[in-house]
């Protein structure tokens, strides 16, 4: 947390931003801050969170504001210990934009025993949403149905597999890259579907969406086929993305019927995998089971 850091205004919207440092994150944690939003980003790498802190202080109008927050979320550790610094700097949360993530090129296992790949793209975002409920609650209980939102970013990748490994959710046993990047963007969908099915009582609605390709660092740690095509293909800026998810985030839509996908503003039909309910609700116990075993037990049952 910066040193100048204050509590934020209870009547101002509260947003968080993850993967704010660089790409898609960055630009939509500006959007939001030129929008008069307070917003609270995380960011994994010092150097680039420090710069993009600067950068997104300096757009803020009518109020809104920026505060950075570091934490590697391939580690549960990092993800929890983010959650109670927000908890610490705001008593309301509106929307959580769970968008960090990224490919590797190689199985890569933590020292929490997690695979870095499902590790960064499903369990830190479902640990971290989860942590979050309280604050999320809070503000839906003060706030028009539908306006509370969690928002995830899953990818079009999804589509090249056929359904979860349940003997092997994390892919710690065989093991290809792009493979096992698409689970894990399965599973984004898999939790928003499942999320927005036990959120919808307390006032929360969840929505997902495919960025498009983005010209970002996105592909740094990826295999040679990923930078390859990354590098081939025609990419669009990240405030492209950006755009579509303050929209999510704050258009009438976007609170109207969770568990939805969406790609440049339109809704989209996902594969039969990521709308099977039973897979959805599985994952979810799943989920929480690795959890347990990492010593982040739930605290409550929703």
């Amino acid at each position: 947390m910066s040193p100048d850091t204050k509590p934020l205004d209870d009547n101002r919207p509260v947003a968080v931003v993850t993967g704010a440092s660089a790409g898609i994150g960055r630009a939509t944690a500006r959007r939001f801050v030129a929008s008069g939003w307070r917003v609270i980003g995380v960011g994994r790498d010092r150097a680039r969170a420090a710069d993009a802190e600067v950068e997104i202080r300096a757009a803020a109008r009518d109020g809104g504001g920026f505060d950075m927050l570091r934490g590697d979320f391939v580690r549960m550790a990092e993800v929890a210990r983010v959650a109670d610094e927000i908890a610490a700097m705001t008593a309301r949360l509106d929307v959580l934009i769970n968008n960090a993530g990224g490919v590797r090129d190689r199985r890569i296992v933590t020292e929490e025993g997690t695979e870095a790949t499902f590790a960064a793209n499903h369990l830190a975002p479902f640990l971290l949403t989860r942590e979050l409920m309280p604050l999320l609650e809070a503000s839906a209980a003060d706030s028009p149905p539908g306006t509370v939102r969690v928002i995830a970013v899953s990818s079009s990748a999804h589509r090249i597999t056929r359904g979860l490994d349940w003997d092997d959710l994390q892919s710690l046993g065989a093991f290809h890259p792009t493979a096992a990047y698409a689970k894990a963007k399965l599973a984004t969908l898999l939790f928003t579907r499942e999320l927005a099915r036990r959120a919808h009582p307390h006032g929360i609605t969840a929505q997902a969406m495919h960025p498009g390709i983005v010209a970002s660092n996105f592909a740094t740690h990826g295999d040679r086929t990923m930078r390859e095509h990354m590098a081939a293909a025609d990419t669009v800026p990240p405030e492209e993305p950006a755009e579509m998810l303050v929209w999510l985030a704050t258009d009438a839509e976007g609170g109207r019927e969770g568990g939805r996908y969406f790609y440049r503003g339109a809704e989209e039909t996902p594969t039969d995998a990521a709308r099977d309910d039973e897979a959805a609700a599985r994952l979810w116990i799943e989920s929480e089971k690795l959890l347990a075993d990492l010593g982040f037990q739930q605290a409550g049952h929703r």
